[in-house]
């Protein structure tokens, strides 16, 4: 089986790495940790960026592989074959185009649970998986509600 798994450092997205950990998979069974980095587009003309806007470009990256590498670990000392990748772009279409090119079977991805204006204006990454994605897709929800904090 070939399991391509999002993450993006968020609750929902722990909660999928737990749920996948937990699981029996069969043998042989392939995960693939994906993380996604937005492309940042400025509101001026690139020629005109300074080096720092370069520089934070590249620490999201570096921040994505160093989540990946978080995540693979307790999923390693399972004894699952374990593969990363760090994309850059729009988290919805990396994460499908993804999933083709790996010939998923199963995509385990987290929800935020948004609604109303933040989930039209932000989006939903999951909602967009599960519309587009070529195979089954498992989303897991955070037990922290939206809106309230860790401790309430």
């Amino acid at each position: 089986m070939r399991i391509l798994l999002a993450v993006d450092g968020s609750e929902p997205s722990d909660e999928a790495v737990r749920m996948l950990s937990v699981r029996p998979w069969p043998k042989g069974s392939v995960i693939r940790v994906l993380s996604v980095v937005q492309n940042i587009y400025p509101a001026i003309p690139e020629e005109m960026l300074a080096p720092s806007f370069q520089q934070m470009t590249l620490e999201l990256v570096e921040g994505a592989k160093k989540l990946v590498a978080r995540v693979t670990a307790p999923l390693r000392s399972s004894g699952l074959t374990i593969e990363t990748a760090v994309r850059q772009g729009d988290a919805r279409t990396e994460i499908v185009d993804d999933a083709i090119s790996f010939g998923a079977d199963l995509i385990v991805v987290g929800s935020h649970g948004r609604t109303g204006l933040k989930r039209w204006v932000i989006g939903s990454v999951a909602e967009y998986v599960v519309r587009h994605a070529p195979c089954s897709v498992e989303v897991a929800r955070s037990s922290i509600k939206p809106g309230a904090s860790p401790s309430s």
